[in-house]
């Protein structure tokens, strides 16, 4: 008999998330660290994360020194990374489009595809205006996405299976190929959740990202004269590994400079 998976919002069960992306945090912040020396400022202090979830990747900046400030628009996720931060960063609600945060930073980044729920040119523009007008002169602007191949005709699938705190976590992610007119995408996730002596929970949510090919992210880029891209990278994180914002892959790592 099939399991039947409940319909809910990923976003309202940031336990099963951090369990989940946990794991490359360290290796996330690594390569942050390695992108704020080789392109950043003089001394990389004040951090800001967009859509930054439970704030596990500020949380880890944070015990390594940095002033770490993030938002999002999940007041689950936002109240659980308040437990785990301790009082270490700072989470407030905000909305990508129209956050408004004090003082300047020294860089911000996003690295899992977030920049992608801006479903509008006119809110993604919001968004990369917002962040210019808040980092100092020679601050940074790390982006990670995935872009689009719009001559794809089958679903992507990519699978996680996660043990931490005696919970075993299947994580299936499903993508469906993209509308080219329209400029979206489908994305389903499926977890399946076992717990020590409960019975198996199955979770299900769905969204749609808006969709970028390599041009369309230029031309999108090309109105925030503020925001010079210095390098790209893939989701390997490894600075040996330059190459162009084309489309020869998918996975996509711009570092903008102010």
């Amino acid at each position: 008999m099939a399991a039947k998976f409940q319909d809910v919002d990923l976003y309202d069960y940031p336990d099963y998330y951090d369990v989940i992306f946990d794991d490359g945090t360290s290796e996330e912040a690594d390569f942050l660290e390695s992108i704020f020396t080789e392109y950043g400022r003089p001394k990389t202090e004040r951090l800001l994360e967009p859509a930054c979830g439970t704030g596990r990747l500020l949380i880890e900046l944070a015990k390594r020194g940095y002033e770490a400030h993030g938002f999002d628009a999940s007041e689950a996720m936002l109240k659980h990374g308040e437990r785990r931060a301790r009082g270490v960063v700072t989470l407030p609600y905000q909305r990508m489009e129209s956050f408004q945060m004090k003082g300047k930073f020294d860089a911000a980044y996003s690295l899992i595809s977030s920049f992608k729920y801006l479903l509008s040119e006119s809110l993604a523009l919001a968004h990369l205006q917002r962040i210019a007008a808040c980092l100092k002169p020679g601050g940074l602007f790390i982006l990670g996405l995935h872009l689009s191949d719009y001559d794809r005709k089958w679903p992507v699938h990519e699978r996680w299976v996660v043990e931490r705190g005696g919970q075993h976590v299947i994580c299936n992610t499903r993508t469906w190929p993209a509308d080219r007119k329209r400029r979206r995408e489908r994305v389903r996730n499926r977890l399946r959740i076992e717990s020590k002596g409960l019975s198996a929970k199955y979770h299900e949510s769905s969204w749609e990202f808006r969709t970028y090919d390599a041009r369309q992210l230029r031309r999108l880029l090309s109105k925030v004269p503020e925001l010079a891209m210095v390098g790209a990278y893939d989701f390997g994180y490894d600075l040996s590994e330059i190459r162009e914002l084309d489309d020869s892959q998918e996975d996509i790592v711009l570092v903008l400079r102010r």
